[in-house]
C-alpha cells in the first residue's frame, strides 16, 4: 500500500519514487507526490527525510 498525507485542506497525496538520469551520467532519485497512487508509488518515506507543507497545502519532502 503506498504511503499517503492527508493535508490540512483534507486532500490526499500519495508518495512515488523515480530515478531519473543526470547530463553528467550518474543517477538519482526523485520523491514527489500525486493525487493517486500510480506506478512507482512507495510505502514508506524514505530515511533521513520528513514530510512537511508548502504554503498552499502541497506536501513535499525534507531532509530532517
Amino acid at each position: 500500500m503506498a504511503y499517503s498525507h492527508t493535508n490540512s485542506k483534507g486532500r490526499t497525496y500519495y508518495l512515488h519514487s523515480r530515478e531519473t538520469t543526470l547530463k553528467n551520467g550518474g543517477t538519482q532519485t526523485i520523491y514527489y507526490f500525486g493525487k493517486e497512487a500510480k506506478e512507482g508509488a512507495i510505502d514508506a518515506v524514505p530515511a533521513g527525510y520528513v514530510v512537511s507543507e508548502s504554503r498552499n497545502g502541497l506536501p513535499v519532502l525534507k531532509k530532517g
